[in-house]
């Protein structure tokens, strides 16, 4: 009885804990917010003047010694967490580099203030390579610090297991993806969808989902979290509608969970692994009476063979090491071009002028401003919102981009490039046609739906 009492315990006090840090809201300083951004946002202010060079000097051993591995050295196999953040291909070493450029040339301020130096200006600039640096790295490099420590809480003490039984009914016929997913959707919806693509990464990378699963559950189920929402329809000046807003936010993203992994390119994902025998069967076995039941039992199970504080603390600065090198590179690489693309070049605009039929047929007014707005979302999930207070003067019309911009999902500065840097099967071609994909979906929803709305 003592065995089952202490196997019961140690799959509750961590998971609650967990849960309590990454999923329940809680109103600090008038805002509804998770205690792991609560506590982001006090490290972020305490060492705000050195995060910057933090970020320049992470940015920096990432490219070194991303070269250094390229070369394969003797010491490779002596240091597997070492050895796994820092091996990786050719192209990802090259954005590491061009990602390791970019942020020196920001970080110095090179020809910052400077509109006639060309392109070094069109990166360094505040818009630009300034905002990759300095509003989005500074802010990802603390939560990935602590998501890193803190995520084996949820991952390493059953939690997955016990919720993946419970729900399997659910997830598994409605999206066909396993029940234990809803925790990396839950995590984003109340935390941050960054969040949810690290719980993805590292359940593939265990071996848990299969390249079709973790497709599916980062592109579809890494939700937008409500402070990111607030923060976009806030940006348009239409927070009095935020109760209309967010239950639109919430049907479009089921409607896109229904539909999109069920298309290509989603579909054409195969159910291989990467780690041989990790996944977990999901029927009830025989001699369990219920869900609940079978779920306490694979809890404890995964508590029994967890090795204690020395595993804890090497999966967590394996996943904050893995964020730190692997991801902000390519974020400040990929996030600044993008940005460069969007401020300097009517790129997005022309991209834009397929949806302006589709815009005109539903009745969306100033539709063509509208549709220079569609694209641009694709880098950043701020942009859309940013052009259409200065652009849209019709609030309907800011609502549906309010909309839009946050159920498109996959933005390249930050969950498009956190899921590039990670293991997970999904290149930029399909990124790009997934984004495609969820646009058409969220216009044929929220354009009707504001027409009710503001009627």
């Amino acid at each position: 009885m003592g065995k089952k009492k202490g196997s019961l315990a140690g799959f509750l006090v961590p998971s609650i804990i967990g849960i309590a840090l990454f999923m329940i809201p809680v109103q600090y300083d008038d805002q509804w917010t998770i205690v792991v951004k609560i506590i982001a946002d006090f490290i972020s202010q305490s060492v705000s003047d050195f995060l910057p060079l933090l970020c320049v000097i992470i940015v920096t051993m990432s490219a070194v010694l991303g070269i250094i591995f390229l070369g394969k050295p003797n010491f490779i196999a002596t240091y597997p967490i070492v050895a796994n953040t820092f091996s990786t291909t050719a192209i990802w070493v090259l954005i590491r580099i061009i990602g390791a450029v970019f942020i020196w040339l920001t970080y110095l301020g090179v020809d910052a203030d400077d509109e006639s130096s060309g392109v070094i200006h069109m990166i360094t600039s505040p818009d630009n390579g300034g905002f990759v640096l300095n509003d989005l790295l500074t802010v990802l490099v603390v939560i990935f610090l602590l998501a890193g420590l803190l995520l084996p809480l949820l991952l390493d003490f059953g939690l997955l297991e016990f919720i993946g039984a419970m729900l399997t009914k659910i997830m598994r016929p409605v999206f066909t993806i396993p029940g234990r997913a809803a925790v990396d959707c839950i995590t984003s919806w109340i935390g941050d969808g960054t969040l949810g693509v690290m719980l993805t990464a590292n359940q593939y990378e265990g071996g848990y989902y299969s390249k079709r699963e973790a497709a599916i559950i980062s592109t579809t189920f890494s939700a937008v979290s409500i402070t990111f929402s607030i923060v976009v329809l806030a940006q348009v000046g239409l927070m009095e509608y935020f109760g209309a807003y967010y239950l639109l936010i919430c049907a479009i993203g089921i409607v896109c969970a229904l539909i999109i992994p069920r298309i290509p390119p989603l579909s054409l994902k195969k159910d291989e692994y990467l780690v041989k025998g990790k996944a977990m069967g999901e029927s009830l076995p025989r001699g369990y009476n219920s869900s609940l039941q079978y779920g306490l039992a694979l809890a404890k199970q995964r508590v029994a063979e967890h090795k204690g504080f020395a595993q804890f603390m090497e999966s967590s600065f394996k996943n904050a090491a893995g964020m730190w090198f692997g991801v902000l590179p390519v974020v400040m690489c990929i996030g600044t071009l993008a940005l460069v693309l969007a401020n300097h070049t009517p790129i997005f605009e022309v991209l834009g002028l397929p949806f302006l039929p589709l815009l005109n047929l539903l009745d969306v007014p100033q539709a063509a401003e509208v549709s220079k707005t569609m694209i641009v979302g694709f880098t950043d999930m701020f942009t859309p919102s940013i052009i259409a207070a200065k652009t849209i003067t019709v609030p309907m019309s800011k609502f549906i981009v309010a909309v839009i911009s946050v159920t498109q999902l996959i933005y390249l500065s930050e969950v498009g490039g956190l899921i590039l840097g990670s293991k997970i099967p999904v290149n930029l071609p399909e990124l790009f046609i997934l984004f495609l994909e969820r646009t058409i979906i969220s216009i044929l929803i929220a354009a009707p739906a504001a027409h009710f709305i503001f009627s």
